[in-house]
């Protein structure tokens, strides 16, 4: 408290601080979402130009190669995970508006944006139940995409079933951390 503060300035400085920490760490967590979506939506589109018609395995045996329905199904989860990363995007990018422009009067103010936290808090989960779903379509076209390159799981291909176990136990044990964290942050 300054010489010339009153106490209640001095509790409204302070308060205002605070929001500007919180809001500004809400634009750190919704930048860093968005930068993340990014990265996942290359990988969508670098599995995207990779559908090819009659592509043959790694497999030695041709029977083990997948077919047009495991082209289609990867294509098809391909373009709901871009869905969901750019619905996740597009609402994180919203949040950031209105954090930044809409409730700041003052540009040097950016960061002490007064904002609805309940609609702050419903756009974040909305955000991240997004990049859930995204991530959980990937990984089912990255299924698709080792069956098309590796050869298909049911053949018990050698390559395949190590590689589906990996992702499938990385990339789940990695989204349960993720929405553990999200939830706690979420009732907080």
């Amino acid at each position: 408290m300054s010489i010339h503060e009153s106490p209640k300035e001095h509790s409204r400085g302070t308060s205002n601080s605070i929001m500007a920490t919180k809001t500004s760490v809400h634009v750190l967590a919704l930048d860093g979402l968005v930068n993340v979506n990014s990265l996942f939506t290359i990988a969508v589109f670098v599995g995207l130009s990779l559908t090819t018609r009659n592509q043959r395995s790694l497999e030695p045996n041709t029977a083990c190669d997948a077919g047009i329905d495991v082209a289609r199904k990867l294509l098809v989860f391909e373009v709901v995970s871009f869905s969901f990363f750019l619905f996740s995007s597009l609402v994180a990018q919203g949040l950031k508006l209105a954090i930044n422009l809409l409730n700041s009067k003052d540009v040097a103010e950016a960061f002490r944006a007064h904002i609805n936290l309940k609609v702050l808090r419903l756009g974040m989960m909305g955000s991240a139940i997004g990049s859930v779903m995204g991530c959980l379509f990937l990984m089912l076209s990255m299924v698709n995409m080792i069956e098309i390159r590796l050869g298909m799981l049911s053949c018990g291909s050698k390559s395949a079933v190590p590689a589906v176990a990996a992702l499938l136990i990385l990339v789940s044990s990695a989204l349960i951390v993720y929405i553990s964290t999200a939830i706690y942050a979420f009732l907080q």
